[in-house]
Parts: structure tokens; C-alpha cells; sequence
């Protein structure tokens, strides 16, 4: 990747962490800290990787999203909104009883989601239905989930591996956010999951590992599954929950809730810095 390119990426990810917070913040609920971990991956998706036309949202042969963990909308809004399958402002209805922005994404009123998800475990399994769908109709579409590392703890997870692998579901790329925390403490003690990659290696997919903060990383590992063939491949990203804002980053109280006044004043002046040094450059 270009260093422009990937220099574009950063300026609009920055972007859309501000308006995740705005968000969150405005409607005094939400994940910010797992939508902060998740929003370089879905950037690179977006703007880099995925074939998609915001303007053709039903496209059957666009590659399809699902965000298995469905609680980050405020990353998802947030990106798709920069994209342009729907108004920046309509991100302030985020939550609102006023329209459908929701806290888990929605299929049916919310242009860009390709799946609605929220119950932990399930959007792994929605992503295998596409890619067999897509499979058995001969399309040339790519299926993309993103699942979070507390997420992996459900058995229907599981469940969608081996059927992905059994079916050699090789358009099929999982991205797991590895950012160590849950909402009840780390990973690593409420459930160890570790070793990721040998257990993917065992259900018979193809394992990258990558820098979940690295555009260039991120959009190679990208490529790297697109030429694997006859299996599925899972990308590890190893992420920082809440990533750009000092006191929520690796911090698992700020899985779900959102900043007061004070608070959300420091994460806007963070996030603001940050990205003005991107666009000074």
C-alpha cells in the first residue's frame, strides 16, 4: 500500500472515531471501547478492500459485511455514514427512539448493514449462509465478519468454523478484533481462548496474524486471504480497546458505557488533536 493511501485511511478513520464518540456521548449509551479497537479494520474494509457502492447498497454482487460483534455500531455508523450510504447527521439519532440508528445494527432500515446482529455468536454463522449462498449461485462476492475475542467464547462460533471449513468456503474472511478485554474483565480470565491461531488451524482455516492498527498490515493481510483458496481465513488483529482516547485504552470499563460531559470534552480534544497533526501532514 501507498503511503498515501494508507495516510487517507488514518485521516478518515480519525474521523470517524470523533463521530463515534459524538455519538456515544449524545446519546449517553453505547460500546465505545470495542468500536475504538474495531475502527481501523473497518476503514481499510470500506475504503480500501471491499466492493461495495453506497449508491447500489442491494448490489447481489457486492461484497457483503457482517459485524458479528454488533454491539460497536458507533464504529459502524460511522464509517458507513463517511461513506456515504446515508447522512453524517443521521448520526446523531444514533439510539434515538426517532429512528432505527439502533445500538445493534440494523438490516432492514439502516442502509450499508448487511446483517442484523447483537445476540454474540450469531453473525459468524449469518457470514457462512452468505458465503454458501454466494457459493452455490456461482457469485463472485466476498463475505467479511468481524467477531470479538469475547465473542469467540460462544460454541455456535465454533459451530460456523467447521461448516465454513467443511464447504471450503475460501471467499469467507473472519476478522477477530484481539483486543484482550471483555465487558467482565480480560479475556484471559474470564475465559482463556489463547492459542487463537492453532485452534482456527485445527478447524482447517487459513490463520493470518496482523497489526489491527496497521492500514498497510491490514490491507495485505486482506489480499493475503482473497489468494488463499479451497478454505476460509481468519485474520488476528491485535487492537487496543479504545484506541486514540489516553484513559479508555486498554481500560474493559469502558466496554459499554458512555462518557459524561467532562469525560467526553478530553476524548474530543484527543481525538481532535489527532486528527489535525493527520491532516497538517
Amino acid at each position: 500500500m501507498e503511503q498515501t493511501c494508507a495516510h487517507a485511511l488514518a485521516v478518515t478513520a480519525a474521523r470517524a472515531r470523533l463521530l463515534a464518540m459524538d455519538m456515544v456521548h449524545t446519546a449517553a449509551s453505547g460500546h465505545i471501547g470495542g468500536s475504538l479497537s474495531v475502527m481501523d479494520l473497518l476503514t481499510t474494509l470500506y475504503f480500501h478492500t471491499m466492493r461495495v457502492d453506497p449508491k447500489d447498497p442491494k448490489d447481489p454482487d457486492r461484497d457483503r459485511l457482517v459485524l458479528s460483534k454488533g454491539h460497536c455500531t458507533p464504529a459502524l455508523y460511522a464509517v458507513l455514514a463517511l461513506k456515504g450510504y446515508f447522512p453524517v447527521e443521521d448520526c446523531k439519532l444514533f439510539r434515538s427512539i426517532k429512528d432505527h440508528y439502533s445500538g445493534h445494527p440494523d438490516m432492514k432500515h439502516v442502509p450499508g448493514v448487511d446483517m442484523s446482529t447483537g445476540s454474540l455468536g450469531q453473525g459468524i454463522s449469518a457470514a457462512v449462509g452468505m458465503a454458501l449462498a454466494g457459493k452455490m449461485d456461482a457469485r463472485n462476492y466476498r463475505v467479511y465478519a468481524i467477531l470479538g475475542d469475547g465473542e469467540i467464547e460462544e460454541g455456535q462460533v465454533w459451530e460456523a468454523a467447521m461448516s465454513a471449513a467443511k464447504y471450503h468456503l475460501d471467499h469467507l474472511c473472519a476478522i477477530v478484533d484481539v483486543n484482550g478485554l471483555q465487558i467482565d474483565g480480560s479475556t484471559a480470565d474470564v475465559m482463556p481462548s489463547e492459542p487463537l491461531d492453532k485452534k482456527f488451524e485445527a478447524f482447517n482455516w487459513n490463520v493470518l496474524h496482523v497489526d489491527g492498527h496497521d492500514y498497510a498490515a491490514i490491507a495485505a493481510a486482506l489480499e493475503q486471504a482473497a489468494a488463499c483458496k479451497d478454505k476460509p481465513t481468519v485474520i488476528l488483529a491485535r487492537t487496543i480497546k479504545g484506541k486514540g482516547v489516553s484513559y479508555m485504552e486498554n481500560n474493559a470499563g469502558w466496554h459499554g458505557k458512555a462518557p459524561n460531559d467532562e469525560q467526553y470534552e478530553i476524548a474530543k480534544a484527543e481525538l481532535e488533536r489527532a486528527l489535525a497533526e493527520l491532516e497538517a501532514n
